[in-house]
């Protein structure tokens, strides 16, 4: 079992930055993938950056290429998201996500039906 709890969304103004943390608990933790969705107004949760349960692989979707940077904290049990760049069509409310394994897998990419946990979800506004 897993819990994860998001923090970290806000109000900023376009070029701005964020740093998005979820801190989860459970001893799955260290097999799992992990992964940063989001979902606008009227849209789909799509999935935006995810990590590798050792850190060593990451995945991004096009938009976020180069702007946003995805890390994990092993010894801490939590992972980041750091938002840079920001531009008013990453307002969104974003999710952490875990896709639990039986072993360290090298994925990094998931879909959001592949998520076994979910965070409570974080509200970003970034404004124009």
């Amino acid at each position: 079992q897993v819990q994860l709890v998001d923090s970290g969304g806000g109000l900023v103004q376009a070029g701005g930055s964020l740093r998005l943390s979820c801190a989860a608990s459970g001893r799955t933790f260290s097999n799992s993938a992990m992964g940063w969705f989001r979902q606008a107004p009227g849209k789909e949760r799509q999935f935006v950056a995810g990590v590798s349960c050792s850190g060593g692989r990451t995945d991004y979707i096009d938009s976020v290429k180069g702007r946003f940077t995805i890390s994990r904290d092993s010894a801490k049990s939590t992972v980041f998201l750091q938002m840079d760049s920001l531009k008013p069509e990453d307002t969104a409310v974003y999710y952490c996500a875990a896709r639990r394994f039986d072993y360290c897998s090298s994925s990094s990419y998931f879909t959001r039906d592949d998520a076994d946990y979910w965070g409570q979800g974080t509200q970003v506004t970034v404004s124009s």
